[in-house]
């Protein structure tokens, strides 16, 4: 089964607007601390999909965001989710109460520090060392545990 989404990461006085999914009984990103985003809806593009989840999910509208990789997320369970990642660095608009978790803006240098997954640890070090897209591929046991990892396809040690 494959899935297509977006996340994004948005950035404001150093910190990212961070979301802790903390409400849906079975969610694969339960407890976790993830960017904002969902799945795309028929016939849209990775922009519109960005747009109208970030909107739904935030209450902002981006006026600045670029498009920075797309991560192959291997579940371990039959699942492949293909991740278009973004970062924006403007919007408006007034925030509004999630109902997936808790949005809380995070300093940049505690997000290592937070319940994420092994792989999003590699793509935050990889959104502040590259400039240019990337692609990544991530593989999980079925579980929390990243068994493989993959940089514009070469194999990355783990």
């Amino acid at each position: 089964m494959e899935g297509l989404s977006t996340l994004c990461y948005i950035e404001r006085d150093g910190k990212y607007l961070m979301l802790h999914r903390t409400v849906k009984e079975h969610d694969v990103n339960r407890d976790k601390w993830i960017g904002v985003g969902g799945h795309f809806e028929a016939d849209e593009s990775p922009e519109e999909c960005l747009l109208r989840e970030v909107r739904e999910e935030t209450g902002y509208t981006l006026t600045s965001y670029r498009f920075r990789a797309i991560v192959t997320f291997v579940s371990g369970g039959g699942v492949t989710e293909y991740m278009h990642l973004f970062t924006a660095d403007g919007f408006e608009g007034e925030p509004v109460a999630c109902d997936e978790g808790e949005l809380e803006w995070v300093a940049k240098e505690d997000v290592m520090r937070l319940n994420i997954w092994e792989g999003d640890k590699i793509f935050f070090r990889l959104l502040e060392e590259r400039e240019d897209f990337f692609s990544l591929k991530l593989v999980y046991d079925g579980g929390d545990r990243l068994v493989f990892a993959a940089l514009d396809g070469t194999p990355m040690k783990l």
